[in-house]
Order: C-alpha cells, then structure tokens, then sequence
C-alpha cells in the first residue's frame, strides 16, 4: 500500500539526540533496522492470515520501535493492532476529521496533542474530561477521537523513539462519562491500549479526580501490567502538576502561552493533511478466526492466539 514500499526509500528523520536514544534504549542502529525492516515485509508477505497491510518503513517502525526491535514482539503487536481494528470498528475504524461529531469532539478540546514536546523530547497529549459532553456524544465516539490522534501522532518518528507523554484534567469528570462505560467496555480498552498500540507510553498524569471516579480509576490500574501502572502519577491539582510538567508547554488556559482554541486549529490542520492516509487505514486486512470474534464480546481476554501473551513495553 502507498508508494513507500520500496525498502529504499526510508530516510531516517531522526535527530542526532533521538539516534542516541534509539542506540540506547532500542537497540536501534542502521544495520538493525534495514535486516529487522527487510524482514518483517518479508513475514508480513508470507502471512497467512494478513491480506492488506501497509508495509513502508516508518508504518512498521512504530511497532519495532515501541517492541525495542524484538521482531517477533513487532509482529505479534502488529497482528492484534491489525486484529482489534476488525473486531471494534466502532472503535478503531471511520476515523475521519469531516465526521460532524468527531470534529464537534476536537472542536470542544476534549483531546489536544500539545504543540510543544516535553524536556524529555515526547509528544505531549492532552485530554479534558468536562470538555466531552456524555449525553451528547457515546463512548464509542470518545474512543474513535483518541483512535484518530493517535494515528495521526503514530508515523512520527521522534514521538516513536521518545514516546509520548499524557495529561489527563480529569476535573469536569461526572457520572455521566462513568455510566457510559462498561466494566467489559473499560477492559477492553485498555487492553487494546497496553498490548495493541505501538506507542512508548512513558507518563500519564492524572489531575483533579473527582471523588466520583476514584473507584473507576483504582479498577483501571488494577488491571494495566506492573510497567504502566508505576508510570501512572496523580496529582492533586494544577501547581502540583506544573512541578512535573513546564508550564510553558501547556494551553494559556494551564499556565501556559498558547490558548487551547490555537492549538486545537493547529492539529485540525494536520487531521485535514493527513485524512487519507487515516482513511486508508481501513483498507489493512487480517482474517479472524471465528473463535476470535465470538471472543471479543467476552473481551479481549479471552482471544486465542497471539491475544494469550500479553506484552507491553
């Protein structure tokens, strides 16, 4: 898919500072890359199951990358992110910035990837939970708004080998964004976020937890693994976050110079440049054991499989 595919055509874009890192931390160097590349098209070709999938370098080091180039991890993360988009459509499938209540979403500034990256060089994503209205908009629908960023975000090649960082306002949070989720639903989720998506997730910050949440929040974490859940931090409020975060970096609305509406603009104009190529997302095809189906209304747990191990970097 898409005129990439020819193994020569990667030039990497990463700085000096992110080679070093990729060095360090993924064992990435270029002899590495062009065997593990090479290698992964070639299995991506023989698969018996995988039908459409796109193939160019950047696309397939999102996986090698967030896997610290272990190819066999890549290529199992690979079919459960090709996997999951089949079995939730709602979910991971039609992400389009024309979509009317999808632009209302982004429009509100419910979830912004800050223009700025952090002092550890990661991309930083932003959500407001009082800036999503629950009785107008489903949780499927809050779901296909992150879908959209992050595969919006997921090509670039600094945020790969940094990773991102979120920042979660959790004030404005009601019982009216809890009750349209199901224990099934939140599961499913995050399992779909721990073993599923090629990012680094380095930090998660929550700020203001109403008391209302507390429960939900503590289900969460019991079930993210031992590695992401000590990367979770919550903080009381606004100046205790600014501790951990430079305040320069965020909306005017945090302490930063920036206003929200700006930066919402801003990434809407990347969506618009990059609809296409999201939309063409939904041409990737796996086929899915039956058993596999009949499973995922059970939760991901319960995948046969690949699904039975299940990693996270």
């Amino acid at each position: 898919m898409g005129g990439q595919d020819q193994p020569d055509a990667y030039k990497c874009s990463l700085s000096s500072q992110a080679q070093a890192i990729a060095k360090r931390e993924l064992r990435e160097d270029e002899a590495t890359r062009e065997h593990a590349l090479e290698q992964f098209r070639d299995w991506i070709q023989k698969h018996p199951s995988i039908k459409n999938c796109r193939t160019d370098a950047v696309f397939l080091l999102r996986f090698l990358r967030t896997k610290k180039f272990s190819l066999p991890l890549a290529q199992e993360m690979l079919e459960r992110y090709l996997t999951i988009r089949q079995l939730y459509p709602d979910w991971f499938q039609n992400l389009d910035i024309d979509d009317p209540e999808i632009e209302a979403i982004i429009d509100a500034g419910y979830l912004v990837p800050l223009l700025k990256r952090d002092s550890h060089g990661r991309k930083v994503i932003l959500s407001c939970a009082g800036r999503f209205d629950p009785y107008k908009f489903t949780s499927a629908q809050m779901v296909r708004v992150h879908s959209l960023v992050v595969e919006a975000l997921m090509d670039e090649e600094e945020s790969q080998v940094h990773g991102y960082t979120h920042l979660n306002d959790e004030s404005g949070l009601t019982m009216g964004h809890l009750s349209s989720w199901s224990i099934t639903d939140i599961r499913n989720m995050l399992t779909c976020i721990q073993n599923s998506t090629p990012m680094r997730h380095k930090e998660t910050h929550l700020v203001n937890v109403p008391g209302c949440a507390t429960k939900i929040i503590e289900l969460a974490l019991s079930l993210l693994n031992e590695k992401l859940r000590s990367r979770v931090l919550l903080h009381k409020s606004l100046d205790d976050l600014q501790n951990t975060v430079d305040p320069k970096i965020l909306p005017k609305e945090y302490g930063g110079e920036v206003p929200l509406a700006e930066m919402i603009a801003e990434f809407k104009k990347s969506l618009r440049a990059k609809r296409n190529e999201i939309k063409a997302l939904d041409d990737m095809y796996i086929e899915i054991s039956p058993k596999d189906t009949c499973s995922a209304s059970e939760g991901l747990g319960g995948l046969s499989g690949s699904f039975r191990k299940l990693e996270v970097d």
